[in-house]
Protein backbone atom coordinates (compact mmCIF):
# COMPACT_ATOMS: atom_id res chain seq x y z
CA UNK A 1 0.00 0.00 0.00
CA UNK A 2 1.14 3.68 0.13
CA UNK A 3 -0.28 7.09 1.00
CA UNK A 4 -2.15 9.40 -1.48
CA UNK A 5 -1.24 13.10 -1.25
CA UNK A 6 -4.62 13.70 -0.21
CA UNK A 7 -4.22 11.21 3.03
CA UNK A 8 -6.51 8.44 1.76
CA UNK A 9 -4.80 5.17 1.56
CA UNK A 10 -3.85 3.40 -2.29
CA UNK A 11 -4.26 0.25 -3.17
CA UNK A 12 -1.21 -0.31 -5.63
CA UNK A 13 -2.00 -3.18 -8.33
CA UNK A 14 0.91 -5.49 -8.95
CA UNK A 15 0.83 -4.48 -12.20
CA UNK A 16 0.43 -0.50 -11.88
CA UNK A 17 2.11 1.21 -14.08
CA UNK A 18 4.87 4.00 -13.37
CA UNK A 19 3.35 6.38 -15.07
CA UNK A 20 0.46 7.54 -13.65
CA UNK A 21 -1.57 9.59 -16.74
CA UNK A 22 -1.99 5.88 -18.18
CA UNK A 23 -5.42 6.11 -19.85
CA UNK A 24 -7.97 3.65 -18.42
CA UNK A 25 -8.04 0.17 -20.29
CA UNK A 26 -11.62 0.04 -19.90
CA UNK A 27 -14.42 0.29 -22.79
CA UNK A 28 -17.82 -0.36 -21.27
CA UNK A 29 -19.03 2.12 -23.47
CA UNK A 30 -17.44 5.10 -21.64
CA UNK A 31 -18.21 3.81 -17.73
CA UNK A 32 -14.41 4.90 -17.02
CA UNK A 33 -14.54 4.07 -13.24
CA UNK A 34 -17.07 3.40 -10.45
CA UNK A 35 -17.34 4.49 -6.55
CA UNK A 36 -18.51 1.59 -4.36
CA UNK A 37 -20.10 2.14 -0.88
CA UNK A 38 -18.58 -1.17 1.58
CA UNK A 39 -21.16 -1.72 4.27
CA UNK A 40 -24.56 -3.66 2.50
CA UNK A 41 -23.09 -3.29 -0.46
CA UNK A 42 -19.87 -5.28 -0.94
CA UNK A 43 -20.77 -6.92 2.44
CA UNK A 44 -23.91 -7.41 4.52
CA UNK A 45 -22.20 -6.34 8.08
CA UNK A 46 -25.81 -4.81 9.04
CA UNK A 47 -26.42 -7.64 11.12
CA UNK A 48 -22.73 -7.13 12.77
CA UNK A 49 -23.24 -3.72 13.40
CA UNK A 50 -26.77 -4.08 15.11
CA UNK A 51 -25.65 -6.71 17.22
CA UNK A 52 -22.42 -5.05 18.42
CA UNK A 53 -25.16 -2.02 18.95
CA UNK A 54 -27.07 -3.89 20.68
CA UNK A 55 -24.79 -5.58 23.29
CA UNK A 56 -22.94 -2.57 23.86
CA UNK A 57 -26.15 -0.41 24.75
CA UNK A 58 -27.62 -3.63 27.00
CA UNK A 59 -24.28 -3.80 28.48
CA UNK A 60 -25.04 -0.17 29.63
CA UNK A 61 -28.40 -0.61 30.73
CA UNK A 62 -30.50 0.32 27.84
CA UNK A 63 -32.17 -1.45 25.44
CA UNK A 64 -31.91 -1.12 21.36
CA UNK A 65 -34.40 -1.95 19.11
CA UNK A 66 -34.21 -3.21 15.25
CA UNK A 67 -36.35 0.14 14.58
CA UNK A 68 -33.41 2.08 15.75
CA UNK A 69 -30.83 0.19 14.39
CA UNK A 70 -32.44 0.84 10.90
CA UNK A 71 -32.12 4.40 11.35
CA UNK A 72 -28.44 4.39 11.76
CA UNK A 73 -27.66 2.67 8.38
CA UNK A 74 -25.69 4.39 5.93
CA UNK A 75 -24.96 7.32 8.38
CA UNK A 76 -21.60 8.39 9.72
CA UNK A 77 -20.18 6.68 12.87
CA UNK A 78 -19.93 9.95 14.65
CA UNK A 79 -24.02 10.19 14.56
CA UNK A 80 -24.64 6.80 15.05
CA UNK A 81 -22.25 7.18 18.67
CA UNK A 82 -24.68 10.17 19.53
CA UNK A 83 -27.59 8.00 19.42
CA UNK A 84 -25.87 5.11 21.25
CA UNK A 85 -25.43 7.88 24.17
CA UNK A 86 -28.91 8.95 24.14
CA UNK A 87 -29.62 5.34 24.04
CA UNK A 88 -27.65 5.24 28.08
CA UNK A 89 -24.12 4.09 27.00
CA UNK A 90 -22.12 5.89 29.00
CA UNK A 91 -18.66 6.37 27.01
CA UNK A 92 -17.29 8.54 24.58
CA UNK A 93 -18.12 9.14 21.10
CA UNK A 94 -14.74 8.13 20.28
CA UNK A 95 -14.59 5.07 22.26
CA UNK A 96 -17.90 3.86 21.18
CA UNK A 97 -16.85 4.49 17.54
CA UNK A 98 -13.33 1.92 18.13
CA UNK A 99 -15.58 -0.62 20.07
CA UNK A 100 -18.24 -0.80 17.50
CA UNK A 101 -15.40 -1.34 14.52
CA UNK A 102 -13.29 -3.73 17.08
CA UNK A 103 -16.30 -6.01 17.39
CA UNK A 104 -17.44 -5.53 13.14
CA UNK A 105 -13.98 -6.36 12.11
CA UNK A 106 -13.68 -9.33 14.59
CA UNK A 107 -16.35 -10.81 13.09
CA UNK A 108 -15.86 -10.21 9.20
CA UNK A 109 -12.06 -11.63 9.98
CA UNK A 110 -14.53 -15.07 11.17
CA UNK A 111 -16.49 -14.73 8.03
CA UNK A 112 -17.03 -11.83 5.15
CA UNK A 113 -20.98 -12.02 4.51
CA UNK A 114 -20.26 -11.43 1.07
CA UNK A 115 -23.81 -9.65 -1.28
CA UNK A 116 -24.55 -11.42 -4.01
CA UNK A 117 -22.03 -10.35 -7.23
CA UNK A 118 -20.14 -8.03 -5.69
CA UNK A 119 -17.49 -9.79 -6.19
CA UNK A 120 -17.59 -10.88 -9.69
CA UNK A 121 -18.98 -7.20 -10.84
CA UNK A 122 -15.71 -6.54 -9.30
CA UNK A 123 -13.58 -8.85 -10.65
CA UNK A 124 -14.58 -7.99 -13.69
CA UNK A 125 -14.51 -4.20 -13.79
CA UNK A 126 -10.81 -4.90 -12.97
CA UNK A 127 -10.31 -7.08 -15.70
CA UNK A 128 -11.56 -4.61 -17.98
CA UNK A 129 -8.76 -2.21 -16.61
CA UNK A 130 -12.24 0.23 -14.88
CA UNK A 131 -10.75 1.76 -11.80
CA UNK A 132 -12.69 1.31 -8.62
CA UNK A 133 -12.78 3.09 -4.92
CA UNK A 134 -14.41 2.40 -2.04
CA UNK A 135 -16.43 4.71 -0.49
CA UNK A 136 -17.29 3.95 3.14
CA UNK A 137 -18.76 5.82 6.65
CA UNK A 138 -16.74 2.54 8.23
CA UNK A 139 -13.19 3.16 9.42
CA UNK A 140 -9.64 2.50 8.02
CA UNK A 141 -9.78 -0.34 10.14
CA UNK A 142 -12.96 -2.47 8.93
CA UNK A 143 -12.42 -1.32 5.20
CA UNK A 144 -9.00 -2.52 4.85
CA UNK A 145 -10.10 -5.92 6.47
CA UNK A 146 -12.86 -6.18 3.83
CA UNK A 147 -10.32 -4.82 1.08
CA UNK A 148 -7.57 -7.81 1.96
CA UNK A 149 -10.10 -10.18 1.29
CA UNK A 150 -10.07 -9.20 -2.04
CA UNK A 151 -7.54 -9.48 -5.17
CA UNK A 152 -5.13 -6.96 -4.76
CA UNK A 153 -5.81 -3.89 -7.01
CA UNK A 154 -9.44 -4.27 -6.73
CA UNK A 155 -9.47 -0.93 -5.32
CA UNK A 156 -7.12 1.67 -6.35
CA UNK A 157 -8.30 3.97 -3.32
CA UNK A 158 -10.10 3.73 0.05
CA UNK A 159 -12.19 6.61 1.39
CA UNK A 160 -12.78 5.89 4.99
CA UNK A 161 -14.87 7.79 7.54
CA UNK A 162 -11.75 9.16 9.44
CA UNK A 163 -10.73 10.68 6.19
CA UNK A 164 -13.44 13.29 5.85
CA UNK A 165 -14.96 16.20 7.92
CA UNK A 166 -18.51 15.28 6.92
CA UNK A 167 -19.83 11.86 6.36
CA UNK A 168 -22.70 10.48 4.09
CA UNK A 169 -25.43 12.22 3.54
CA UNK A 170 -23.13 14.92 2.60
CA UNK A 171 -21.25 14.44 -0.61
CA UNK A 172 -17.46 15.16 0.42
CA UNK A 173 -16.64 11.43 0.68
CA UNK A 174 -17.88 10.81 -2.74
CA UNK A 175 -16.51 13.99 -4.37
CA UNK A 176 -12.85 12.97 -2.86
CA UNK A 177 -13.48 9.59 -4.32
CA UNK A 178 -14.15 11.39 -7.26
CA UNK A 179 -10.78 13.86 -7.37
CA UNK A 180 -8.39 10.58 -6.15
CA UNK A 181 -9.67 8.75 -9.68
CA UNK A 182 -9.44 11.82 -11.48
CA UNK A 183 -5.88 12.63 -10.35
CA UNK A 184 -4.82 9.23 -11.50
CA UNK A 185 -6.80 9.34 -14.81
CA UNK A 186 -6.11 12.55 -16.06
CA UNK A 187 -9.49 14.01 -18.41
CA UNK A 188 -12.07 11.70 -16.42
CA UNK A 189 -15.64 13.56 -16.03
CA UNK A 190 -18.62 12.64 -13.84
CA UNK A 191 -20.59 11.43 -16.44
CA UNK A 192 -18.20 8.63 -16.48
CA UNK A 193 -18.16 7.66 -13.14
CA UNK A 194 -21.43 5.69 -11.61
CA UNK A 195 -21.25 5.23 -7.50
CA UNK A 196 -22.85 2.06 -6.26
CA UNK A 197 -24.95 2.71 -2.65
CA UNK A 198 -27.62 1.17 -0.56
CA UNK A 199 -28.75 3.73 1.87
CA UNK A 200 -30.51 6.42 1.96
CA UNK A 201 -27.81 8.47 3.48
CA UNK A 202 -25.19 7.36 0.61
CA UNK A 203 -27.25 7.65 -2.63
CA UNK A 204 -27.77 11.03 -1.38
CA UNK A 205 -24.60 11.99 -1.19
CA UNK A 206 -23.57 9.93 -4.13
CA UNK A 207 -26.54 11.91 -5.79
CA UNK A 208 -25.19 15.61 -4.27
CA UNK A 209 -21.70 15.04 -5.72
CA UNK A 210 -23.09 14.92 -8.92
CA UNK A 211 -22.80 10.96 -9.85
CA UNK A 212 -25.07 9.08 -11.82
CA UNK A 213 -25.81 6.81 -9.09
CA UNK A 214 -27.24 3.58 -8.99
CA UNK A 215 -29.40 2.34 -5.71
CA UNK A 216 -28.77 -2.02 -4.57
CA UNK A 217 -31.44 -1.21 -1.36
CA UNK A 218 -30.90 -4.19 0.96
CA UNK A 219 -31.65 -3.50 4.74
CA UNK A 220 -33.89 -0.52 4.46
CA UNK A 221 -35.95 0.01 1.50
CA UNK A 222 -35.34 3.81 -0.20
CA UNK A 223 -37.91 6.00 -0.83
CA UNK A 224 -38.52 6.38 -4.60
CA UNK A 225 -36.38 8.97 -6.89
CA UNK A 226 -36.30 9.48 -10.64
CA UNK A 227 -32.60 10.74 -10.45
CA UNK A 228 -31.21 7.53 -9.82
CA UNK A 229 -31.42 3.56 -10.95
CA UNK A 230 -32.59 0.71 -8.81
CA UNK A 231 -31.99 -2.83 -9.21
CA UNK A 232 -32.76 -5.40 -7.07
CA UNK A 233 -28.92 -7.56 -7.29
CA UNK A 234 -25.86 -7.09 -8.65
CA UNK A 235 -26.26 -10.87 -9.22
CA UNK A 236 -25.30 -11.33 -13.08
CA UNK A 237 -24.49 -7.89 -13.63
CA UNK A 238 -21.71 -6.37 -16.13
CA UNK A 239 -19.79 -3.38 -16.55
CA UNK A 240 -21.71 -3.01 -19.74
CA UNK A 241 -24.74 -2.48 -17.31
CA UNK A 242 -23.12 -0.18 -15.03
CA UNK A 243 -22.34 1.83 -18.71
CA UNK A 244 -25.83 1.69 -19.68
CA UNK A 245 -26.56 4.19 -16.88
CA UNK A 246 -24.66 6.92 -17.92
CA UNK A 247 -25.74 9.81 -19.50
CA UNK A 248 -26.38 9.67 -22.95
CA UNK A 249 -23.83 11.34 -25.49
CA UNK A 250 -26.05 14.75 -26.21
CA UNK A 251 -26.23 14.82 -22.44
CA UNK A 252 -22.57 14.47 -21.44
CA UNK A 253 -21.81 17.37 -24.24
CA UNK A 254 -24.26 19.44 -22.92
CA UNK A 255 -22.25 18.74 -19.33
CA UNK A 256 -18.59 19.56 -21.42
CA UNK A 257 -19.67 22.51 -22.46
CA UNK A 258 -21.05 24.34 -19.17
CA UNK A 259 -17.89 22.77 -17.55
CA UNK A 260 -16.22 25.03 -20.57
CA UNK A 261 -18.62 28.22 -19.60
CA UNK A 262 -17.61 27.67 -16.07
Amino acid sequence: MATHPTGSTHILAPDEADDGQAAVAGNSGGLRGVLWDMDGTIVDTEPYWIRAEKDLVEAHGGTWTDEQATTLVGQALEFSAGQLQQAGVDLGIRDIIDHLIGRVAADVSRAVPWRPGARELLAALHAEGIPCAMVTMSETLLASAVAAHLPEGTFTHLVTGDRVSAGKPDPESYQLGFDLLAADHPGLHKHQVVAIEDSLPGVTAALAAGLTTLAVPHFVPLPPDPRRTDWDTLAGRTPADLAALLPAADAEDEFEDSEDVA
